[in-house]
């Protein structure tokens, strides 16, 4: 069967995918998906070929140090080979694969999304790096992954948005799991705080809130600069925010 949800044994084959932009929850729902204990959890797996393998994409290649034998297919073959484990769910940017995403690609993976208003992410991002590029920011790449999804299956695949998981994080994981076909498991929406050395593979400070959270909670955040104060931040909100309104207008609705 070609549609996207298949034969039974073919959707507990496939990969469940987050496909998301940085800095938008995406690790904080990782790491509910990791306290539900029923799945294989894959960080960003495909970065490290992204940044520093032998056939790597970054625009900024100078400042990250080769990873001799790290490739793309090598990166392939390690995930392929943890669905021997069990089932796999992973996290990832799409502006890592998109050259790489045709049919057989999308085939091995069940397909979703999680969105957050560009002003959050931008904003977040500055904070860290100010002299990202459209592509780093994803959201052009997410757009044209979910259009290829859709185009592919003939259906809208389940889009979340990380305002409405916030807000209220039962509902929103409900609606999730009902979309996708798992269990909905409440404990997994609290944790206790500690190191996340699990989705640290590259340092640096940008998942330190989520050392210290218990749960899927918004965070107290002050950006050091508003999108409407810097003009780059404005040029990279107008170009980001078609992408994001286009996959919102499909965003799942909360599950009492």
């Amino acid at each position: 069967m070609d549609s996207a949800l298949g034969s039974t044994a073919r959707v507990d084959n496939r990969i469940l995918i987050l496909w998301a932009t940085p800095r938008s929850t995406s690790t904080a729902f990782e790491w509910m998906m990791r306290t539900r204990g029923d799945f294989v959890c894959l960080h960003e797996p495909f970065a490290p070929a992204y940044y520093s393998g032998d056939d790597r994409r970054t625009t900024r290649p100078d400042e990250n140090p080769t990873d001799p034998g790290r490739t793309y297919a090598s990166t392939w073959r390690e995930i392929k080979a943890a669905r021997a484990s069990g089932r796999v769910f992973s996290k990832d940017f799409p502006n890592y694969i998109m050259h790489i995403a045709d049919g057989d690609f999308l085939d091995q993976f069940q397909h979703t999304f999680l969105i957050r208003d560009p002003a959050k992410v931008l904003a977040s991002m500055y904070n860290q790096w100010d002299d990202f590029t459209m592509d780093e920011a994803a959201f052009e790449d997410l757009h044209r992954m979910f259009d290829l999804v859709a185009q592919r299956y003939d259906e809208i695949p389940p889009v979340i948005d990380s305002d409405d998981l916030l807000a209220d994080p039962a509902a929103m994981v409900r609606s999730y799991c009902e979309a996708v076909g798992i269990e909905f498991i409440p404990a997994s929406l609290e944790w206790e705080q500690g190191k996340r050395d699990e989705v640290r593979w590259y340092g640096g400070p940008w998942h330190d809130s989520l050392q210290s959270s218990t749960g899927l909670q918004r965070q107290s955040t002050e950006y050091r600069a508003r999108i409407e104060d810097v003009e780059f931040l404005q040029k990279m909100y107008a170009l980001c925010k078609p992408h994001y309104d286009a996959l919102a207008a499909h965003k799942l609705r909360p599950r009492s």
